[in-house]
């Protein structure tokens, strides 16, 4: 079971936005799209070449491992050309100085093709295509600018991918509406062939900005949740629903990136989803123009570590805002937190879902708390027989076997 773990390594990393928030799509839960208000007067928010080649070399130069993980997010990806792609690949190969170099793109999947599937297959580039389950469930928040659904459009996108050979994974953005249908949920990815999935529970938290942006800042005490967040409840019977099957049925042929990082967490390895580290602030994000800040959900003013024209990313990763910042997440914990049983496997999760209160009345919980506490419970059993047969290394279908029997 050791294969579906991240490996130990903390290396810098810096997620791009070539084409900042611009996207085909409108989706209403979106978190990326209001940030083009932060670049009104930069109408065509695109990455230049220039900038481009100095982010490779620079981004390329800094690390301190052999192989160079490169993400490209944005906005929707897609919206630049191909060309721009085929240029990145240009310079990562003359930059590469030995290193193995490594490309993984988020997309809609609204806009590919066979030019772009062939790309990505010849390449050996992964996609991860967001999609939130059956039409229904995803065409209820995923629409284009004029609200026609997506759900096809997305569905021919995946095709293509199969049919050229193209590695891809799903993400799937948990909400109100399709949190209450997880086994419908989670066999639908199973039904498209989608071995390797990310469930994201979306939280937001509406404030009105003078620039015309309406979401809260991590810093903002808003108590108006936005009307497509989940609540704590359907998060933990979700997830707790979720796990039943998969752990009964496809232990070790499919693969959910929240239950491998908690089988990470119980055994003391490094999780591969940064919300349930210890510590983040490694995981940076550049935008079209240069700017860097400390995180991909945090990309407000007063996140920003400055700009690669005027200072080196390795300056702005490792300066001293960003080392707190990531240390935060661990030291301003609640007693409730720190106190609690299941610390290790959370540690808190993302920071900016920290706007709830204990039952004291201590601030910095997280919203979610109650859905994680039951799912860990819940799991508890499963993860420390998982935990046994992971030291031991033995085969994943153990697991199955071992419920079968009465063992667990």
């Amino acid at each position: 079971m050791k294969t579906t773990l991240a490996p130990f390594a903390k290396p810098l990393y810096v997620m791009a936005k070539p084409i900042g928030a611009t996207c085909n799509l409108a989706c209403d839960y979106c978190y990326y799209l209001e940030k083009a208000n932060l670049y009104k007067n930069a109408p065509k928010q695109v990455m230049s070449d220039e900038l481009l080649e100095k982010f490779i070399r620079e981004y390329i130069g800094s690390q301190t491992m052999p192989q160079v993980m490169f993400t490209w997010h944005g906005g929707e990806t897609l919206m630049r050309p191909l060309s721009f792609y085929k240029r990145v690949v240009e310079l990562q190969k003359r930059y590469a100085g030995g290193r193995t170099i490594e490309n993984c793109i988020q997309t809609n999947g609204t806009l590919l093709n066979d030019e772009w599937c062939a790309f990505f297959r010849e390449n050996n580039w992964l996609v991860g295509v967001s999609i939130d389950g059956p039409q229904e469930f995803h065409d209820e928040y995923r629409r284009n600018r004029q609200g026609r659904p997506s759900f096809i459009k997305v569905m021919q996108g995946i095709n293509l991918l199969k049919k050229h050979g193209v590695e891809w994974n799903g993400m799937a953005v948990i909400n109100d509406y399709n949190a209450d249908f997880p086994l419908e949920f989670y066999r639908f990815f199973k039904e498209i062939g989608c071995h390797y999935i990310q469930f994201a529970p979306i939280v937001e938290r509406i404030s009105r900005h003078t620039d015309g942006r309406h979401l809260a800042t991590p810093l903002q005490q808003e108590d108006k949740l936005a009307d497509f967040s989940i609540t704590p409840e359907q998060w933990g019977n979700f997830l707790c629903a979720l796990f039943d099957e998969w752990v009964r049925q496809d232990v070790g042929t499919y693969f959910i990136q929240l239950f491998d990082s908690t089988l990470a967490n119980w055994v003391g390895e490094q999780p591969g989803v940064c919300s349930m580290a210890k510590t983040c602030g490694h995981a940076g994000v550049i935008e079209f123009n240069g700017d860097v800040y400390a995180c991909d959900h945090y990309v407000f003013p007063e996140f920003k570590l400055g700009n690669i024209y005027e200072k080196t990313l390795v300056e702005m990763m490792y300066s001293e805002r960003q080392q707190t910042f990531g240390q935060d997440k661990y030291q301003k914990l609640p007693t409730q937190c720190k106190e609690c049983e299941f610390l290790f496997a959370c540690n808190g999760e993302c920071p900016k879902n920290r706007f709830a209160t204990t039952s004291n009345g201590e601030p910095g919980l997280n919203y979610l708390c109650k859905g994680y506490h039951q799912f860990f419970s819940h799991v508890a059993p499963y993860m420390d027989f998982m935990k046994r047969e992971w030291l031991a290394e033995r085969a994943p279908s153990n697991v199955m076997n071992a419920i079968r029997e009465g063992r667990i």
